[in-house]
């Protein structure tokens, strides 16, 4: 990287390796597919205290839609992408190839 080159930005929303988890596994869904709430939590082997605190921020960042519901009388909460949180992430994803690429030059 030489003097005049910036380093690209790292959406810090994305960036905590948590958040980062969650959205990587959400990516995976179809566009429109939802996950339930403890699938997600066991799949990242995440506390639901821990994952929702993630969620949020992700929710408030419009990364993710949160929808909950019931099934019978049992309350269910169902996890998705959002279309933002998918380009969010695109994003994410070519500033970490171009912040690596232009290091990979240097010793």
């Amino acid at each position: 990287m030489t003097s005049g080159d910036a380093a690209p930005e790292l959406d810090p929303v994305i960036h905590a390796q948590a958040r980062l988890r969650v959205m990587v596994t959400l990516s995976a869904l179809g566009e429109g597919d939802e996950i339930a709430f403890p699938s997600l939590k066991d799949l990242l082997g995440m506390t639901a205290g821990n994952l929702s605190v993630h969620l949020t921020k992700l929710e408030e960042a419009g990364y993710v839609r949160i929808t909950k519901t019931h099934r019978g009388r049992t309350p269910v909460t169902y996890v998705s992408m959002t279309t933002r949180g998918r380009l969010a992430l695109e994003d994410y994803t070519k500033a970490i190839r171009s912040l690596l690429d232009s290091a990979g030059g240097n010793p």
